[in-house]
């Protein structure tokens, strides 16, 4: 699939400085650009990539003026790494687009209904009663159980585990590896020093736009829903706990750990291999850094955390200058204890 400059420049409202008619056909870094590819800068610090880069196209921004001669093809956009994903999208379509049938073997329940221009790749497996919208691609070795409903335009990627009666809305993209609606972790301890399951009798509601990186776990709710909302983005690696809620446009990064009930408000940014324990509530906005501990209810809006257990993110960076000094201001303390006892002798 190849698009002009002329064509990029009309869809997001830029302007084209040099050959309008030139095509590009795949993405590229701007350092390793060859002939025929579409790149971007978007960071001065790759300024110096622009006037040798063998790209065909470069993204730059409306307000870029260069220090000396450049030979490629620019395309000057508001924000060129915006345009640049959405360019990404269309190869990525371009590729997709021709996905369409069933491939054998697979199997389809009778009491199935899978919609119109679909795919369902060999080996998949669709139960009784689930409800696949239209457009939808089910990749090989899927499991979709009973009684669940996909949204149109979604995407499941192969080896996916959907159990029944989860819910998942239109145009998401679940990776490889995901389970959706396993059991929580619910068990009661017995008086012979045993433990007994407690029945997991929920299901799993997953919005519309939401994308789920490979091998994430999100299991179904003891009784009600485990929900995450529109627009959520969940990267690899994540454990989502029985009746996790987590509102629309929060992003979580790989090896974050939700413990059950947890709430998470909307447009929260969670970095990697965060800890949050169960029946808390964090409010909108929040940004939690990397291996930070929460252990209690962020009341505040657009608090920022760090540290473990959290505070303050600003608070958490003093602590660690302190932390630190800590040999240096051990090293004083000896020194005026010792002043100090050679002065009452």
């Amino acid at each position: 699939m190849h698009i002009s400059a002329k064509e990029i420049a009309g869809r997001f409202d830029g302007t084209v400085d040099g050959d309008q008619k030139v095509e590009v056909s795949f993405p590229s870094k701007i350092e390793d650009g060859i002939k025929g590819s579409v790149s971007f800068l978007a960071n001065d610090k790759y300024e110096k990539h622009i006037y040798s880069t063998k790209s065909s196209i470069v993204l730059v921004n409306k307000n870029f003026n260069p220090s000396k001669k450049i030979k490629v093809t620019l395309i000057k956009v508001d924000n060129p790494y915006h345009v640049f994903s959405e360019i990404l999208r269309f190869f990525e379509k371009a590729k997709t687009k021709n996905k369409i049938g069933h491939e054998q073997p697979c199997f389809i329940h009778k009491d199935a209904s899978v919609g119109k221009g679909c795919y369902i790749g060999a080996f998949a497996y669709i139960g009784e009663n689930a409800k696949i919208g239209d457009n939808v691609k089910i990749y090989p070795n899927s499991y979709v159980g009973d009684d669940v409903k996909i949204g149109d335009d979604s995407i499941i990627y192969a080896g996916v585990k959907i159990y029944s009666e989860a819910v998942l809305g239109s145009r998401c993209i679940i990776h490889s590896g995901v389970v959706i609606g396993s059991d929580g972790f619910g068990f009661v301890p017995t008086s012979n020093g045993k433990y007994d399951k407690i029945p997991q009798t929920g299901n799993v509601i997953i919005g519309d736009d939401v994308e789920i990186g490979a091998n994430t776990a999100i299991d179904r709710a003891t009784m009600g829903s485990t929900i995450i909302g529109d627009g959520v983005k969940l990267d690899n690696l994540i454990q989502l706990a029985h009746n996790v809620e987590i509102d629309q446009n929060t992003v979580i990064a790989a090896q974050t750990g939700i413990s059950g009930s947890a709430k998470i408000k909307k447009q929260c940014v969670i970095a990697g291999q965060v800890g949050i324990v169960g029946h808390i509530t964090i409010a909108d906005g929040t940004k939690i850094g990397a291996q930070s501990g929460i252990s209690k209810t962020v009341k505040e809006p657009l608090t920022a955390l760090s540290g473990s257990p959290a505070i303050g993110h600003k608070e958490n960076l003093k602590s660690q200058v302190v932390y630190r000094k800590l040999p240096e201001l051990m090293s004083k303390i000896d020194q005026i204890e010792k002043q100090m006892k050679d002065l009452s002798n």
